[in-house]
């Protein structure tokens, strides 16, 4: 693992920092966080900790809502058959179960539709436009994908099909001819906020058409742990709207969570207690994308939707076993690509690597996992349906969509965003590609983007972390791009006597540390860093780290979470 380089951010304005430690009675360390996401006064702080759902934007500011709404109220009203189409991961399946959900809950005709990840691919498919036909759907409503699907939707108006699209990507040259576009992202959109997920854009459809028929939103806020699970699992921002929509659908996530994610909180060992960010990123999202990954996306949206408990543990069982065979498969595949770049299979500034064999539905892990150990601009590819396609992931600062899009001439189909991508390349031109995406990531870097930065918020004593400090800091959940987990940094510290190798064959750090001059002791972990300790052990080191807690045997104490160490010189 190359060294890793410690970015402060910059100090923010004194006076401003200041005035918020006296009007809120904060440490100046919180103040200057606020400060750096853009709150500058105690009204803006009380909006920050407090985060309202009065706040969010009227969704008929979004390009097309009114269409939109009013093709969905003749559907409701006739009772034409709706159909709900979703994309397979779990931005995708939260999208169709919350909208279906929804509309079945007011009485609506309405079915849904979760592509094969192998047969048909990413995005709205013929083969689901064919399933509308043959059940009598008049309408289609895409959730999460469909952007760019011009001759898809072309197909379905051939076949007297409408559709309304809902999806958050970003857009192409031509849009489809649709009833309706939802997308922010669309340049002649002027609504407020650009980062919704798949889900959240459904779910404003779904708050447009409450406020088109008079009726309590609180009928669509019903569904905001689902949302929820979608704006963390699919890492959009976690700002504006965003923020806000997963501020509540946490609360209800954790006290009132639907039947079928009470069960996968049950089988996660998450059903007492709080549920974190790191919860939903690590063991609820993968769970609900391993069914589209290995068996079928309908196995979420079956879950999603359950009101049967017994039914939700069946569904849910199965699930897991499927997280389990995709844990197996993506740690062989990892451990092959890192074999190939080890034998020289990549350019020196991108890595693309190609296995007909591997699964397709595990290549984005894969490639998230090659970044920790190669930190370039990755692309995974494999062989599906006589095709070579895959996902991308990037690294700090570089803009994966825009470099494909710069190789557009060699792919069939790619979309995604600025951090993740998935593409189809054209017959007989991996080759070329490999060569052309080097080009362009070299073209748009220089040599320090290849350094791993961890983004320090402040240097901080050990002595500033006491309870009010951290309960405080929790209220700047829930983090996310444009909001993260606050780092800090602790220079000088020595191991305070407690300090000791854990885990399994020694990987991980159990440290009990203190300021050198203070008696201050503070308990941290820091995981894969058991090799390292004994360069450590004996003298000053810098601590970098976020601020948690752990609870053992029923104690609770606040706990530094390592993130890196240095020798202090």
């Amino acid at each position: 693992m190359q060294e890793t380089l410690w970015s402060m951010k910059e100090s923010q304005d004194a006076e401003i920092i200041n005035r918020l430690s006296k009007e809120l009675n904060i440490d100046s360390a919180l103040s200057n966080l606020l400060a750096q996401r853009g709150v500058r006064t105690f009204d803006e702080a009380k909006c920050w900790f407090r985060p309202s759902l009065d706040s969010l934007h009227d969704p008929f500011l979004m390009m097309d809502m009114g269409k939109a709404v009013d093709r969905l109220n003749e559907s409701v009203s006739k009772n034409e058959p709706i159909l709900i189409f979703g994309d397979y991961d779990v931005d995708g399946t939260t999208a169709v179960s919350l909208c279906w959900s929804f509309l079945k809950g007011v009485g609506a005709n309405v079915g849904y539709y979760i592509p094969d990840r192998y047969k048909e691919g990413y995005g709205i498919s013929y083969q689901g436009i064919d399933y509308a036909k043959d059940n009598g759907y008049k309408l289609i409503i895409a959730l999460d994908c469909g952007i760019k699907s011009v001759d898809h939707v072309r197909y379905a108006n051939e076949k007297n099909i409408d559709f309304i699209i809902c999806d958050h990507h970003h857009p192409g040259d031509v849009l489809p001819d649709a009833i309706a576009v939802l997308n922010a992202k669309r340049h002649d959109c002027q609504y407020p906020y650009k980062e919704l997920s798949g889900c959240g854009v459904g779910f404003k459809l779904m708050q447009a058409y409450c406020i088109s028929n008079k009726m309590s939103t609180d009928k669509v806020f019903a569904y905001l742990d689902v949302l929820a699970v979608s704006i963390i699992s699919d890492i959009v921002d976690m700002t504006g709207e965003n923020r806000i929509l997963a501020y509540h659908g946490m609360k209800k996530l954790i006290s009132d969570p639907s039947i079928g994610l009470k069960a996968i909180k049950e089988i996660c060992g998450l059903d007492k207690g709080d549920v974190t960010m790191t919860d939903i990123g690590f063991k609820i999202g993968p769970r609900i994308n391993a069914a589209g990954r290995i068996a079928s996306g309908n196995m979420s949206v079956e879950l999603l939707i359950s009101t049967d408990k017994d039914k939700a543990m069946s569904i849910v069982n199965e699930m897991n076993d499927c997280n389990t065979e995709r844990k197996d498969i993506d740690h062989k595949i990892t451990s092959d690509a890192l074999d190939m770049i080890s034998e020289g299979y990549c350019y020196e500034n991108s890595t693309v690597v190609f296995n007909p064999n591997w699964h397709k539905g595990v290549v984005g892990i894969v490639a998230s996992r090659l970044i920790e150990t190669r930190y370039r601009p990755t692309i995974v590819l494999t062989e599906s349906n006589g095709k070579v396609s895959g996902s991308a992931r990037s690294i700090d600062g570089f803009d994966l969509y825009s470099a494909l899009e710069k190789c557009s001439h060699l792919m069939d189909n790619f979309g995604g965003h600025m951090y993740a991508a998935g593409m189809t390349l054209k017959d007989g031109k991996l080759d070329e590609f490999r060569e052309t995406f080097e080009s362009v990531v070299a073209s748009s870097t220089t040599p320090d983007m290849f350094v791993r930065k961890i983004r320090v918020d402040a240097k901080i004593k050990l002595d500033t972390i006491t309870d009010k400090f951290y309960n405080v800091l929790n209220q700047f959940e829930p983090f996310g791009p444009g909001n993260p987990e606050p780092v800090f940094v602790t220079e000088g510290v020595v191991d305070a006597g407690g300090s000791k190798i854990v885990g399994k064959d020694g990987k991980h750090l159990k440290l009990s540390v203190r300021s050198t001059g203070s008696d201050k002791t503070m308990d941290a972990i820091a995981f894969s860093m058991g090799e390292s300790w004994d360069g450590f052990k004996d003298g000053e080191f810098d601590v970098c780290y976020t601020v948690g807690k752990n609870t053992f045997r029923g104690n609770t104490k606040i706990q530094l979470m390592v993130k890196d160490m240095k020798i202090n010189i």
